[in-house]
Parts: C-alpha cells; sequence; structure tokens
C-alpha cells in the first residue's frame, strides 16, 4: 500500500507541478513578448518594478521578507513582477481572506470574556500580563485560569494517551492533522473513529493535502467517509495555479467531546512513533488539556473544518460544541477536577493564521524571549530566524539568561538544515548556547523559561511556521507540568551535544559567503 501510494503521489505531484510551471512561464513568455514588439511596453514594465520596490520597501514588514522580493524585480523585473502578483500580492488573497474573516466572525464569537482575569494577572505579574493580554486581545484567543495539563516526552506516550481518551468518546471526536499516513501508527486510531461513528458519534478528521501527499491516495478519504468519518481535505492543490497553496495547514489538534484536547509536534506518521527510523530517533512531544481551555481548541478545528469546503454560510450550531465541561461540573466534581479555577495559572491555546497581518505566533515567542530571567531553553528542528528574533535571543544571552537552542542532530531535510547551520555562528557569539540531539532528529517545538512559563505546539522556528502556515499552540503559566518539561530538558541536553564554541569561532571567507546565501533564500523556503 506505503509503495502505491507514494507512486500515486508522485504522478499527482510531478503533473501539478509541470502544469503549474507551465502556467507561469507562458505568462512570463506573453509578458516577455509584448515588450519585445512595443518598446514602451518594456519601459513600462520596469518603471512599475521598480515603484513596486519603492512600495516593497515602505511596507511595514520584515526586511527579510522583503529583501528577496526587491532583488528580483531590479534583476528580473517582468518575472519579478508576475511571481510577485501571483505569490505575494494582498490582492491574490483577496477571496479567501474574506472567506476566512467570515468563518472566524461566526466561529470565535463563542469565545468567552476574559477581562477578569486579565486584571488579576496584571495586578501580580506584570511581564506575563504583558504575554497573555497580547494573545487574548491582538490573537483574540483568551486566557483560562482552570484546567489541567499533562506533558508527554515521547509522541508514542501521547497518541497512547490520545487512543485511550478516544475510546471513552460520548459525543465526539475532531482530528486536524498536517500529515496523516495510511500505515501502522493510523490503523488503530482508524478503528477507535470508525467504532465511534458507528455509535452515532460526530467524528470528524480533517489533514492537510501537501502535508499528507506522500502518505495517502485517494482512496483513503473515499474509505473513511464509506465508515461513517466526515473527512475534508484543507486546501488541495491541482493543475491549475492557485496562490493559496502555499499556505498549509501544520496545526496537530485532537478534541474528544469538547472536555479533552490533544496537541503538540507530532504527525500521525510512522516516523513520529519511531516506527520507521529514517533519520536515527525521533524525538517529539504533545501535551493533554482538560477542561474550559479546550474550548480553544473545538472552535480551532472548526475554523479549518468550514474553511476546507467553501459554502456561504454554516450551517451548524456551533454552540453543541463548547462549554461540554461545565456539564462534569455540574455532576459536581470538586477537588482537582481539571474545572477548577485557580487564579495563579494560565493555559492559552492561540493559532496563528497566515491571512493575518498581525505575526501572532512570531511575537509570542519574542516576548516570551523578553520575559526570560533565568533560562530560556527552546527545541526547534528548524532555525530560519530573521534579524529582529536573532537580536532577542542575543539580547537575553548578554543580559545573563541561559539562552540554549537544540535543533537536530540527523536532519530529514539537507538543504534546510544547512541553512539552520548558517544561523548558529552569530547566536553562539553572542552568547546563546546550541546543541544538536545525537540520537536523530528532534521535532518537538518549545520555549520554557525560569520554570514558570512556557509555550508548546507546532511552531517552528522558521519562516514558514512564522508567516506562511496555520499553526497552533498553548502557552502555559504556573503550570504543573512545566516541572515535567524541564526534566526532559536537562535529559534532552545529556543526549544532545553542543556546538557552540564550533560555531562561535571564526569562519572562513568562502564559508561565510555561502552560509550569506542560504540566510538570503531561507524566506522564501
Amino acid at each position: 500500500m506505503k509503495k502505491k501510494t507514494k507512486n500515486n503521489s508522485i504522478v499527482r505531484i510531478g503533473v501539478a507541478g509541470i502544469a503549474i510551471i507551465i502556467q507561469i512561464i507562458w505568462i512570463i513568455y506573453e509578458v516577455d513578448w509584448i515588450n519585445d514588439i512595443y518598446p514602451i511596453a518594456e519601459g513600462i514594465t520596469h518603471f512599475l518594478a521598480f515603484l513596486l520596490v519603492i512600495r516593497i520597501y515602505g511596507k511595514h514588514t520584515n526586511a527579510a521578507m522583503k529583501m528577496p522580493w526587491m532583488v528580483l524585480l531590479l534583476v528580473l523585473p517582468i518575472t519579478g513582477l508576475i511571481l510577485y502578483a501571483l505569490f505575494a500580492s494582498r490582492i491574490s488573497k483577496y477571496t479567501i481572506k474574506r472567506r476566512f474573516k467570515h468563518i472566524l466572525g461566526k466561529v470565535y464569537h463563542y469565545l468567552y470574556d476574559d477581562s477578569h482575569i486579565l486584571e488579576g494577572i496584571k495586578e501580580t505579574d506584570p511581564d506575563i500580563y504583558g504575554q497573555a493580554h497580547y494573545i487574548s486581545k491582538i490573537g483574540r484567543f483568551p486566557v483560562y485560569n482552570e484546567g489541567q495539563v499533562t506533558y508527554y516526552p515521547d509522541a508514542k506516550q501521547g497518541i497512547e494517551a490520545q487512543k485511550e481518551a478516544m475510546r471513552k468518546a460520548e459525543k465526539f471526536i475532531f482530528m486536524e492533522y498536517h500529515a496523516i499516513e495510511d500505515s501502522v501508527s493510523f490503523q488503530e486510531i482508524e478503528e477507535i473513529l470508525v467504532e465511534k461513528a458507528r455509535q452515532g458519534l460526530d467524528v470528524r478528521v480533517v489533514y492537510d493535502d501537501v502535508g499528507s501527499l506522500v502518505f495517502i491516495n485517494k482512496s483513503f478519504r473515499n474509505r473513511l467517509e464509506e465508515e461513517g468519518i466526515k473527512c475534508r481535505v484543507f486546501n488541495q492543490i491541482g493543475p491549475i495555479f492557485n496562490v493559496f497553496m502555499n499556505n498549509r495547514d501544520h496545526r496537530k489538534i485532537s478534541v474528544i467531546d469538547g472536555k479533552i484536547g490533544f496537541t503538540g509536534g507530532y504527525n500521525l506518521a510512522d516516523e513520529y512513533f519511531n516506527l520507521v527510523n529514517p533519520y536515527g530517533h525521533w524525538k517529539d512531544t504533545g501535551i493533554r488539556i482538560e477542561g474550559r481551555p479546550v474550548d480553544s481548541l473545538t472552535l480551532m478545528f472548526l475554523e479549518m473544518w468550514h474553511a476546507s469546503k467553501y459554502t456561504r454560510s454554516i450551517n451548524e450550531d456551533i454552540s453543541l460544541f463548547i462549554n461540554q465541561w461545565q456539564s462534569d461540573q455540574e455532576d459536581g466534581g470538586q477537588g482537582d477536577h481539571p474545572g477548577n479555577k485557580e487564579d495563579n495559572i494560565i493555559i492559552q491555546p492561540f493559532a496563528e493564521n497566515p491571512l493575518k497581518e498581525e505575526l501572532l505566533a512570531e511575537n509570542a515567542y519574542m516576548n516570551q524571549i523578553k520575559n526570560a530571567r533565568d533560562y530560556l531553553y527552546i527545541t526547534t528542528p528548524y532555525l530560519l530566524i530573521d534579524d529582529n528574533m536573532s537580536e532577542e535571543l542575543s539580547s537575553a544571552a548578554k543580559r545573563g539568561v541561559d539562552v540554549r537552542i537544540v535543533t537536530p542532530g540527523i536532519p530529514d531535510k539537507r538543504i534546510v538544515y544547512k541553512m539552520t547551520r548558517s544561523y548558529y555562528g552569530n547566536l553562539a557569539r553572542n552568547g546563546v548556547r546550541i546543541y544538536e540531539y545525537m540520537p536523530g532528529f528532534i521535532h518537538a517545538k518549545q520555549h520554557l523559561s525560569d520554570d514558570r512559563t512556557a509555550i508548546i505546539g507546532t511552531i517552528n522556528m522558521d519562516y514558514r511556521s512564522l508567516y506562511h502556515h496555520f499553526e497552533n499552540g498553548v502557552f502555559l503559566y504556573n503550570v504543573d507540568c512545566i516541572r515535567d518539561m524541564r526534566v526532559d530538558f536537562e535529559d534532552l541536553f545529556d543526549q544532545s551535544y553542543e556546538v557552540t564554541d564550533k560555531y562561535a569561532s571564526g569562519r572562513d571567507t568562502s564559508l561565510r559567503i555561502i552560509q550569506c546565501l542560504w540566510r538570503f533564500v531561507a524566506p522564501l523556503m
């Protein structure tokens, strides 16, 4: 099955890729032909390219994202104009933005008012208040001071707990993943989903088309639907060019009955659980959330569920899927029940939407760095960051914060790995400690600082996650599981090799030039 799936995927990618390239080349050729026939057209093209360069330069966006476009427009104005219009202009995404705006207005209308909680945080911890306020008021994702979080230092532990919770589902199961593989890792999950669908539960699955492309074929979706599982594919690719193809659903969310939610770095594919080992040992992490904060995960799922299929209106009652935790409280659960309020904790799930101007995930990471006082530990599979992020990390190290970043020892993408290493030097020279995970590939995405705050989820420290993908994360403060994360980090350092001194020392000129070129194209990767 796997070999057939990959063959089908290669054919599909090939056909779609060739068709799209032909379309782009044809457009460029037509414009170039017009310029050759009408000299005035060439002058207009160069003038428009120059105006666009000025426009891009004046935009209040990251310089690293602007520079490649500016160079392309100046060197190849015809190609630059066309590619910019197709890939980077606001007009090209107007329709899909309007669609998401409609969905967001309907779905997130059900999030509750957290003003009273924010006021309490402001009085007790102004630094934490700033982060929580930003995610709440700018991102529109509320703060919860109740609930329970369990940390899983290994993806296999996470998925086993997830399956156990799914077996106990009574109302609905929602699953949204970047990648699902039709293989061993998904087999037992599918059996549970089928059984629950037969029992009459509302069972839904969303997966990203590109993320799952080499793992499944068209029959996979048809099979799930025949088994009673509602299934939608996010942002399907095809032979007709669509600028939205570049924005993928990178989220990983499971919701059971609106009471229990899971998220983290792992997808539903064999390599994430070390059933196969193409890149050595695969290190991934996840969390389980119980109680009221699950409402935010539920609404994130419903956002992508409705975005995955165009409809003029949302024809379901969203309120049926939230506030499910209240039924447990009404049953009289007290004591350690995850619905109880604790004024000194924060559980704040949030989501990144690349169609919005606000860079919520990047700014949440930046706030985490700025607020660190004693230490800041980071894991990321890819390290492709802009100057602002690099400066914040360096500044934290210079003011005495123990900043450590763990990246893979064995890469899954060699070019991206070279780009990742190109960022080591500047960070290392400014006091940031760099580690590489020697057993294999680390895919976990988490920031931990000062034994009190953490961000964990799907957000890599690279341009694709911070600028182009739909992502999700959870901001945590004073939650018990933070101690477990600290223990896991200490174990991780023992298994990793510190390369700080190696990259803090000087580089030869040729290597420096190559690394500069890697960083120049990194925003486009």
